[in-house]
């Protein structure tokens, strides 16, 4: 780590104001002595056929009525490889704390076996202390598990590519392209892509395996869920932010702020007036659903 990021990661707190750094001070608390996992490097650690036993065995953490895997990076990669090659289907949901206070709809279609809810964030490993007295096995994101996921895959994987601004989505499919190795049979951006009609018909003609849905939650997930019986895709995955990040339009956090799991103070720092509701309010709405729904 750079001694830039150490600084620049210190006055970011310290400007955040004393609510802020309390909050920051006890996610801190709870991540540190926690080993991290190290990042994916390109052919090294690739899943191989020997987890498919461990898939079969699910571990279940309830989070005010959502049922979230705890899991790893790997076993879910090979998850969702194995649903491409036995031609299944996988709606893959980063629940993160805004997902279960606005995403509520989600919980009707908790019986479907395609739905897969996984942990994001400092937030879901504190509710399963308090709840459970235990935490998840990994910090599971999608900024991160995406493009692990398509390093992994040991052939290539056809991606069609769904939200964002026209231009952004240009740079972030050129980047699935160069730097992940993978092709992008198509695109849409959130916008005239979006108001023009059929694209179901154009994913299911593109023959895409994997569908990454960039509209922020809940919208995403509503999008998946109602258009999922239409989709001939293996893959469905919300996204969020994520061809922000791959297209440079935003940047990650610094990676002291990763290792402590306060990115999102980060984000909060960048853009105070649409997310401070979601990390102030939102996280009271959060607790109170966690506690009414133990």
């Amino acid at each position: 780590m750079c001694y830039g990021e150490d600084a620049r990661s210190e006055r970011i707190i310290a400007e955040a104001g004393p609510p802020v750094q309390a909050m920051a001070a006890a996610v801190a608390q709870n991540t540190l002595g926690k080993q991290v996992t190290p990042r994916y490097s390109a052919g090294v650690g690739r899943v191989g056929p020997s987890s498919h036993a461990i898939m079969d065995q699910k571990d279940i953490i309830t989070i005010s009525q959502f049922p979230i895997e705890s899991t790893t990076q790997q076993q879910l990669a090979r998850r969702l490889l194995d649903a491409v090659e036995t031609k299944q289907q996988v709606m893959l949901f980063f629940a993160n704390t805004n997902l279960v206070v606005k995403g509520r709809f989600l919980l009707a279609h908790t019986a479907d076996p395609a739905l897969l809810l996984v942990n994001d964030g400092v937030g879901l490993d504190i509710a399963a202390k308090l709840l459970h007295g235990r935490k998840f096995r990994e910090n599971l994101n999608g900024t991160d598990f995406t493009p692990f996921l398509l390093r992994q895959s040991p052939s290539p994987l056809k991606v069609f590519m769904i939200g964002g601004k026209p231009e952004v989505l240009a740079r972030a499919a050129e980047y699935v392209r160069t730097v992940l190795g993978q092709p992008v049979v198509g695109v849409c951006d959130g916008y005239d892509g979006m108001r023009q009609g059929g694209l179901v018909e154009r994913v299911n003609a593109s023959g895409a395996q994997v569908v990454l849905v960039a509209m922020g939650n809940p919208i995403q997930e509503r999008w998946i869920v109602e258009h999922r019986a239409a989709l001939q895709a293996n893959i469905l995955m919300g996204v969020g932010a994520l061809f922000d990040f791959w297209a440079g339009d935003k940047p990650r956090a610094p990676r002291l702020f990763q290792r402590l799991r306060l990115e999102w103070l980060y984000r909060l720092s960048l853009e105070p007036r649409r997310l401070l509701r979601r990390y102030t309010w939102d996280i009271l709405v959060f607790l109170r659903l966690c506690f009414k729904y133990r």
